[in-house]
């Protein structure tokens, strides 16, 4: 679910640093060491475990949403939130009841530290499991980071959380993506960045579930160069997916430029060996996404691969500004295609009582989608002014009020209000996306607004056997998010305040430092 670290994205906002500047970072590294120390004596408070009903979960990206394997539950966990001038991670988990929709925040003792751009698999076994690897924590001033290699599963049966120790596994990292196979959590790529240097990774892991022991992975063949935030899946014959993704490479000296990468490997064993693969270089059919970084990928029903909004940056040495997207492609791993995900619009009441059918959700769409409205979608552009008088145009799929050129009848009248038009997800990158029972569901991300930063909170759904229109589960005004312009003062007091809502740790052994630029 989490894309690329939004360190990257703000680390490539503004020139590296002088030699002074490093060495005052350097001296504050004992600052952020306190910073760790206080989030883990708060997590030694909590001694049960804690079910409260409670609001959507307050504006955050990088986080993990992912599918209880046997209710009908999205689980949230992590993520993180920048108002202009802190950085706030967090450790909280939320569950969202899909029938009832409503949000629980779940409190459990000693559960993983506060992170982002980590990766989350749920697998089904002794009652459902959800593995969360890696991801990064970082200093509220944005400027030192702590990049993790522990690995935590949550035992979703009696909601506790175990810290799985076992040698030989992917050092510290964010960005990365990891799929369950088999009996097995495969890891590939994801980034590092130290104080002077940064490295993106290409290697791939295996995490055995039964014996819970990490191996390394040596595919023959070409496979991809190192990268992260990419697409990662299984594909119905067993192989593995990988596409797309971010690296950054050094052009001069203290200039760095991105790269968006657009091609797409199959990663398979090899004459049915289970330690033994191969990597080969695919060319997929039909229409792919235009080049982005900061996409959000989940599975499809019949296995196909969903993939959804991101940015185009346009990048030049000293600034950075991004087109962003919310638009839905469809990868189909048995035909190696790859196809535009287009609403059709809800076909009209009229028409459905013509033919004695009520207007009943089928399939999924009972669970949450509901009624998804009765409107047409149609493209519109808009302008949103931000508080510094920055104008953003904003594209946006909306659904025009009434049937496509339908009149309706005085009884639909009286049955339905015409409404007003019902928007889909607004264009974002590092969205979260679930599917359960055939509905997507997109939480939060962030778009840019000049040198403003909107971060999201809001939660829509889309019945993907339908694909008719999306429907609105929790809206959001970006007009109303708190945002504080950048001041010339320096880390503070205030800093060990944390994160709004939650108690987090933050384990020293588990992870590798970094004081990596924001």
């Amino acid at each position: 679910n989490p894309v690329f670290s939004l360190k990257e994205r703000r680390g490539r906002r503004c020139s590296l640093e002088s030699e002074a500047g490093w060495e005052v970072r350097l001296e504050r590294w004992e600052d952020l060491e306190a910073l760790i120390a206080h989030f883990q004596t708060l997590d030694a408070k909590r001694t049960q475990i804690v079910e409260t009903p409670c609001p959507p979960p307050s504006p955050r990206l990088n986080a993990s949403l992912s599918v209880h394997p046997e209710k009908d539950e999205l689980i949230l966990f992590g993520g993180e939130y920048f108002n202009g001038q802190k950085t706030f991670l967090y450790n909280e988990l939320y569950v969202y009841n899909i029938r009832k929709d409503a949000w629980t925040k779940v409190d459990i003792p000693s559960p993983p530290p506060r992170r982002c751009a980590h990766q989350a698999v749920v697998v089904p076994q002794g009652g459902g499991q959800l593995w969360v690897f890696g991801g990064e924590f970082a200093s509220p001033s944005g400027e030192q980071f702590y990049h993790y290699k522990d690995l935590w599963v949550l035992h979703l049966a009696t909601k506790t959380w175990e810290q799985v120790k076992s040698t030989g596994g992917p050092s510290g990292r964010s960005g990365h993506r990891m799929v369950a196979w088999k009996r097995q959590l495969i890891l590939f790529g994801g980034f590092h960045e130290s104080t002077r240097d940064y490295i993106y990774y290409n290697d791939v892991y295996a995490f055995n579930l039964d014996t819970f022991t990490w191996s390394k992975l040596s595919p023959s063949g070409t496979g991809p160069t190192p990268r992260s935030g990419c697409q990662m899946s299984v594909t119905p014959q067993g192989g593995i997916v990988i596409y797309g993704g971010y690296s950054k490479q050094r052009v001069k000296k203290d200039v760095d430029k991105g790269m968006r990468h657009s091609d797409m490997f199959l990663l398979k064993p090899e004459d049915g060996r289970e330690d033994k693969w191969v990597w080969t270089r695919m060319n997929p059919s039909g229409v792919k996404p235009t080049p982005r970084s900061g996409f959000s990928v989940a599975m499809a029903p019949n296995h196909q691969t969903l993939f959804f909004g991101g940015v185009c940056d346009e990048e030049e040495e000293e600034s950075l500004a991004g087109e962003f997207f919310n638009d839905l492609y469809f990868y189909d791993a048995t035909r190696n295609r790859w196809f535009e995900g287009q609403l059709k619009g809800p076909k009209s009441e009229k028409k459905k009582r013509r033919r004695g059918r009520r207007e009943e959700p089928e399939g999924g769409s009972k669970l949450a989608c509901g009624g998804a409205g009765t409107q047409a979608p149609v493209e519109v552009v808009k302008e949103v002014v931000t508080e510094d008088g920055t104008v953003v145009t904003i594209k946006q799929v909306l659904s025009a009020p009434g049937s496509a050129g339908q009149p309706q009848s005085e009884d639909e009248d009286s049955l339905e209000e015409a409404g007003s038009p019902t928007p889909g997800p607004c264009p974002r990158s590092n969205a979260m996306l679930a599917v359960k029972h055939g509905v997507l569901y997109v939480y939060g991300g962030m778009f840019e607004a000049g040198d403003r930063q909107v971060t999201l909170s809001d939660l829509h759904c889309l019945d993907l056997h339908r694909m008719e229109a999306w429907k609105a589960l929790v809206e959001m005004d970006p007009e109303t998010q708190e945002w504080l312009e950048e001041t010339d003062s320096e880390e503070d007091s205030e800093e060990v305040e944390g994160a709004e809502g939650g108690d987090e740790d933050e384990d020293e052994d588990s992870g590798e430092e970094s004081g990596a630029e924001d």
